[in-house]
């Protein structure tokens, strides 16, 4: 069967419920458009403008046909180096800008990848155990909000730019791609229920992260390893709320985090609103 006669899912294919159908990607999790939000003037964000995921890397033939009909100006990859070299670059899209922004430090990254694929099931119990891990993913939101300013400042920029429909995405889809997406929703007028809502979305079987461990790990996927791991990949709504309450800490608010710690201009903010949002 050649790429062209395959079926491929569309974007806006209805469910029935007035509402556009998720494509069935075979290759790449937790896809989603994020257009359907209501915004605090009424309007809504677009269909088929914003869009988040988990890594292309391996997105199949039949997945990248998809993703090219989505038009797609820019792909923004959130993941460090250690992410990349352990499911590999991106797929390349026709047309498409793709942009690596590490949002967390690849030897934390390398850490992170050999704990959950090789740490045996003691070291899981000294670092992840009694609330720690919870505490850990709580802890990179905050510290993506307060310390990568400059490179999430960058993302909505583009955006402002005119660099749409954009794709954004770590390895998950679920913690750097969240928080981003929250952050260009923050922008949009979009309230903290709404981004609660689109977040959680994350937990569904279907999108969560497929972890994968060693052979020889100790305690391999036992249920106790998995329950262990389980705060590392799912998505909790106080992990979000650290990354609002580190807003309101430092900035006093959206408005100030947007002009002060991103250095968003109230021109470039119209312009992401009358990019991303309905008449």
């Amino acid at each position: 069967m050649t790429q062209e006669s395959q079926h491929v899912p569309s974007a806006e294919t209805e469910r029935g419920d007035g509402h556009a159908a998720e494509p069935e990607l075979t290759g790449v999790r937790n896809f989603r458009d994020v257009g359907g939000l209501p915004a605090a003037d009424g309007r809504q964000v677009r269909r088929g403008v914003l869009f988040r995921s988990g890594h292309l890397a391996g997105a199949t033939a039949q997945d990248a046909v998809f993703l090219s009909s989505l038009g797609l100006h820019t792909v923004f990859d959130f993941r460090n180096a250690a992410d990349r070299k352990l499911d590999g670059p991106d797929i390349e899209l026709p047309g498409v800008r793709n942009v690596n922004i590490p949002l967390n430090d690849p030897a934390e990254g390398a850490e992170f990848w050999k704990l959950v694929r090789h740490g045996d099931v003691d070291q899981l119990r000294s670092i992840l155990a009694d609330g720690k891990a919870g505490a850990r993913m709580a802890d990179s939101y905050r510290r993506i909000v307060v310390e990568r300013t400059a490179e999430v400042g960058r993302v909505l920029r583009t955006v402002a730019d005119g660099g749409v429909p954009v794709l954004v995405h770590c390895a998950a889809g679920k913690d750097r791609a969240g928080v981003t997406t929250a952050v260009v929703l923050l922008a949009l007028g979009v309230g903290h229920e709404a981004i609660e809502e689109d977040y959680l979305k994350s937990n569904a079987a279907h999108r969560r992260y497929q972890v994968r461990r060693d052979e020889n790990a100790g305690g391999g996927r036992s249920a106790e390893v998995l329950e262990l791991l389980g705060p590392l990949f799912g998505a909790r709504v106080e992990y979000l709320r650290t990354a609002f309450t580190a807003i309101e800490e430092h900035w006093g608010g959206t408005d100030r985090y947007l002009a002060e710690g991103l250095g968003l201009t109230p021109a470039a903010r119209e312009s992401m609103r009358a990019r991303l949002l309905t008449v």
